[in-house]
């Protein structure tokens, strides 16, 4: 069985590949600003970021700011929104975020992970992708992509978001973890997909220790 320091060692040698793979990469839910990407962060749960993209440029031009979005109709809401699925909830949760929002917070969304998370529908992979990409903070966020492969990776056992997002603080250097994010969501997309991943394809084969049970 690997020590911390192995793990450590070997991810080094995973971020260096994944570096040459995809470099450069960023945060494909477009924003301008924390309201927005707050919005569309929730919006994107169970649903693929090209249509979140599709959906929120007449969603913003109808509800510009948080407080527009507070004092949204959650009728009229749903209208725009309805495409990215599990519409009810994510309506009620986006209008009861931007009213604490504005109640407790002035209309600025939140600059750190407990405020955040005491948001409606914001739990931590919301509050993170916030923090790196808004306020710069270093955050692994942990989506289904980056737990698997993770776990695939030989980096974690856990299963439960928040347990994987710590193991992998453990083992990272914080200076990766915002490319870590959507390097490895890359690589879930094109190599290492779900259902059938490319394993004889993968340029990581020779770092892996091979697929965990999911």
């Amino acid at each position: 069985m690997e020590t911390l320091a192995q793990k450590k060692a070997r991810a080094l040698k995973i971020i260096a590949k994944l570096d040459e793979l995809y470099p450069g990469v960023r945060c494909e839910l477009e924003h301008v600003n924390a309201y927005e990407l707050l919005v569309a962060t929730i919006l994107s749960a169970q649903c693929t970021d090209k249509r979140v993209n599709m959906v929120t440029p007449a969603l913003f031009r109808r509800y510009p700011t948080v407080r527009d979005m507070a004092d949204a109709d959650r009728g009229e809401l749903i209208t725009y929104i309805r495409s990215t699925g599990f519409f009810n909830n994510k309506s009620e949760n986006i209008i009861a975020c931007c009213r604490e929002i504005v109640l407790r917070f002035g209309g600025r969304v939140p600059d750190n992970l407990a405020d955040l998370t005491s948001l409606p529908g914001v739990g931590r992979k919301t509050a993170n992708v916030i923090l790196n990409h808004v306020y710069d903070v270093p955050a692994i966020v942990v989506d289904t992509h980056v737990g698997r492969i993770s776990r695939h990776l030989g980096l974690t056992r856990e299963k439960d978001a928040a347990r994987v997002e710590f193991d992998l603080m453990k083992i990272l250097p914080e200076e990766t973890w915002i490319a870590w994010n959507h390097q490895l969501i890359h690589h879930g997309r094109s190599i290492c997909i779900a259902r059938r991943p490319k394993c004889g394809e993968c340029p990581l084969r020779p770092l892996c220790p091979g697929p965990y049970e999911d």
